[in-house]
């Protein structure tokens, strides 16, 4: 018997042996949604098995809002993206994006949302075996990022570095970054210019350290660098020594909640970090007045044992 809502249909659906409906798909589907999406600025072509962006989707010039993430697309449409220029958000999740493919987005200047998940961003791409071709060398992985960028999501992507065009110091807006499940071995100094940043999503990487100018970033909130390779061999730090989290993550940012689970750190180890006091302090405080309303998801030391 169906027990009242569609999560729960779902789930007698699975019970009963049979599955939840598919998405509709198929030119006739899209030709609808196509249709709507003229009235109301928001299209979503998610999951829908395409290889290319249909051509009459870059005749919204009204569309404020885009999802085809979850298909098989190569490319956003090259240049013909340009043509989206009210566009405010951009999901391209879970598509084949590979280096270069996105080089349109420079120029939409009222984009806030970029979500490119899942793509091949970040992976070398494979030389043309063509004897003029040996020393081309590799197209960027992203273009020079619009200004007015506030949410950037770039997991899974293949990275070994941050890219230069995410640590601009031109992207004064941007809020949110996430960058998990990458390869990073580094955060480059150059993080310190992202001023607006609020929270950072590093989980999944391979990062021993952060840099001091992690200190610059004087809103960041949550910080997130589960499994990672964070690891002390010694609590006297020196020079030769040195703390792989700085003091001025605890003392000059405005850090509530740290995320340190699944790295060779211990909790013991971590109160004896220079600065972090301070940190345990600013936490205890949002615990006394109910800062957050309960929006802080961590109030534990850090998910360390």
């Amino acid at each position: 018997m169906f027990s009242g809502n569609v999560t729960d249909l779902f789930k007698d659906l699975v019970r009963i042996g049979g599955k939840p409906p598919k998405n509709r798909t198929g030119k006739k589907v899209v030709a609808e949604k196509i249709d709507i999406a003229k009235k109301t600025g928001v299209l979503s072509l998610q999951e829908h098995g395409l290889e290319e962006v249909p051509a009459q989707v870059f005749d919204l010039t009204n569309l404020r809002t885009l999802d085809i993430s979850k298909n098989k697309l190569a490319t956003a449409g090259g240049d013909r993206l340009v043509k989206l220029s009210s566009l405010k958000t951009l999901n391209l999740d879970s598509n084949k994006l590979t280096r270069g493919s996105l080089s349109a987005l420079a120029n939409l200047n009222k984009l806030q949302n970029l979500s490119a998940g899942g793509n091949q961003l970040g992976q070398a791409q494979n030389k043309s075996p063509k004897a003029g071709n040996k020393n081309t060398p590799q197209p960027d992985p992203l273009p020079l990022l619009p200004r007015s960028l506030k949410h950037v999501k770039l997991d899974s992507n293949w990275f070994t570095s941050v890219p230069p065009q995410i640590c601009n110091p031109n992207l004064t807006r941007l809020e949110k970054l996430d960058m998990s499940f990458n390869s990073l071995a580094a955060l480059p100094a150059s993080i310190g210019q992202l001023v607006a940043l609020v929270e950072v999503n590093l989980d999944s990487n391979q990062l021993p350290s952060l840099p001091d100018e992690i200190g610059k970033l004087k809103k960041l909130k949550s910080l997130s660098l589960r499994n990672n390779e964070i690891k002390v061999s010694s609590t006297n730090f020196s020079s030769k020594n040195p703390q792989p989290l700085p003091h001025s993550l605890f003392t000059d940012t405005a850090v509530v909640d740290l995320n340190l689970e699944g790295n060779n750190l211990t909790n013991t180890q971590l109160n004896l970090f220079e600065g972090f006091p301070k940190f345990l302090e600013r936490r205890e405080q949002i615990k006394t007045k109910g800062i957050y309303g309960g929006a802080l998801t961590n109030l534990s030391v850090c998910g360390l044992d």
